[in-house]
């Protein structure tokens, strides 16, 4: 990833305190080439992320399907997550998306716009809005409601 992403992402799951934690699995995409067998590579991306999801966890899928939330209702989410005592696992699938098995794994599926987005920056998206979330659910004054 890109200097940028990376210090993008780490501002904003270092600024997560107390019982909130972001910890990044990064499952690293196939090699695609001119010749390549992208349902294969598809398939296969998206057998990996299935398999490293771990036992018990509550798994919401990003996915341009998902419920749209705005700020408020992410920070009610987080809370009823946090509540659950179970850990979340968010899953972004590669670049043509995930399997109809990854979304039906998903406890809930999260879009995070109509518009399509490069993976690095949704990967520095989330981390600022789960981090805006959290900020609400503290009464941290990083979050500004209009």
């Amino acid at each position: 990833m890109p200097q940028w992403v990376e210090s993008g992402y780490k501002e904003y799951a270092q600024r997560l305190t107390g019982n909130v934690q972001l910890l990044l699995k990064e499952i690293p995409a196939e090699k695609r080439t001119k010749n390549s067998n992208l349902k294969k590579i598809f398939e296969k991306e998206s057998q990996k992320l299935l398999d490293a999801i771990p036992q018990g966890t509550h798994v919401v899928a990003l996915d341009v399907t998902g419920a749209s939330w705005h700020t408020e209702k992410l920070a009610t989410q987080m809370e009823t997550w946090m509540m659950s005592g179970k850990d979340v696992v968010m899953l972004v699938g590669g670049p043509e998306g995930m399997t109809p098995e990854c979304l039906r794994r998903a406890d809930q599926i999260w879009s995070l716009s109509a518009l399509t987005f490069p993976h690095p920056l949704v990967r520095v998206i989330m981390a600022e809005q789960l981090y805006r979330a959290w900020s609400i659910t503290e009464n941290h004054p990083y979050h500004r409601a209009g």
